[in-house]
């Protein structure tokens, strides 16, 4: 379906600073497979359960919202180059043809696939163009979205460190802020689906964007609220400073695993709105047209991910840097396994989301 070669060579000076590398086309279909499953290999197993009417573009759309994530994650570039290089492909992504230059950038990756990623973008791009004009519009929308999330991320964090630690203020920045990063693909994915899975199934149009919007947000809070050790020694709090204050604490305090008792009443409250999200998400999952199988199953395990990540956050002490709360690939398989079984029976496909 997109197997068709993408035409250019791609300059990358990515091996070194005396190397000029001619790398040769990728097939577009290796790019949206092969590269996709380097670089989020959790995300891959959504893809690859998607219709084909729909991976491309919403793979597409990821690969490229990763590589904004890459520029911003880039640690050991200077902040105002990573945000000259997201405005650029920002640009990029909106239409515009001035040049890319990653080399740098592609030389501090320590994973290869983001390497390659980068190294790669200019093609992405180019799939981009191909796209029909509306699934084209919908790419460039999320994406810009995105990258306006991750700008703001990089200026708010500019000067943040373990020593210096910066905080966001209130909720409603950390609403705006999972909104722009995650609530926004929630929106993308239903409109996206609508218009080439089930384009004339009668379906509550608003309550689907509604809770999409809400599904995205509350995976991206479990991400927040399982990574608080690692963030906030690397200097940033997406816990709200008022609301820390209100409990009598301070975002250096989330550094010290005793102060989690103290932390527990505020980090339960954000607990509740991000399993809130989710059951927005399942909501939004058994909304869909029953027919619409593999849809329904590319959204039911994410949100049954999250919900038994919640269920492990609730018996751990969050701010133990030696905790990494994550769900096995054992327990993962095992979740695809019953949510597959389960699916021609709906009242046990129905208390999936419950049980765990």
């Amino acid at each position: 379906m997109w197997g068709g070669w993408v035409p250019g060579f791609e300059i990358s000076l990515g091996i070194s600073h005396w190397t000029l590398v001619i790398l040769p086309p990728m097939r577009e279909e290796a790019i949206l497979t092969s590269l996709l499953k380097e670089v989020s290999r959790s995300f891959y197993l959504t893809m690859r359960v998607l219709p084909a009417s729909v991976r491309p573009q919403i793979g597409l759309a990821y690969l490229l919202a990763r590589t904004a994530d890459t520029i911003a994650d880039t640690g050991i570039v200077l902040v105002d180059q990573r945000l000259q290089a997201l405005k650029t492909l920002r640009g990029r992504f909106l239409g515009a043809t001035d040049p890319l230059d990653f080399g740098e950038l592609a030389r501090h990756q320590g994973v290869p696939a983001e390497r390659v990623l980068l190294e790669r973008c200019g093609e992405a791009l180019a799939i981009l163009e191909g796209l029909a004009e509306s699934d084209r519009q919908l790419v460039r929308k999320v994406l810009a979205v995105i990258t306006s999330g991750q700008e703001l991320d990089l200026r708010r964090f500019a000067d943040a460190s373990a020593e210096r630690i910066v905080a966001l203020e209130t909720e409603e920045e950390l609403d705006d802020y999972t909104y722009r990063v995650a609530g926004c693909v929630g929106e993308f994915w239903t409109k996206m689906c609508r218009a080439h899975v089930f384009p004339t199934a009668r379906l509550d149009d608003n309550f689907l964007l509604e809770n999409g919007v809400r599904f995205g947000k509350g995976l991206q809070l479990v991400n927040i609220l399982r990574d608080i050790p690692v963030d906030v020694r690397h200097g940033r709090c997406y816990m709200p400073a008022s609301t820390l204050k209100a409990a009598g604490l301070t975002p250096a305090d989330l550094l010290v695993p005793k102060y989690e008792p103290g932390f527990r009443p505020v980090y339960t409250h954000f607990l509740a709105q991000a399993e809130e999200h989710l059951k927005a998400g399942w909501a939004y999952t058994n909304a869909l047209p029953w027919r619409c199988v593999r849809v329904r199953l590319a959204c039911a395990w994410p949100a049954l991910i999250g919900i038994k990540t919640l269920g492990k956050l609730r018996m751990a002490n969050v701010l133990d840097p030696e905790q990494r709360i994550k769900i096995s690939r054992k327990e993962v398989r095992k979740l695809i396994l019953r949510s597959v079984v389960c699916y021609p029976w709906p009242p046990a496909w129905r208390r999936l989301f419950s049980a765990e």
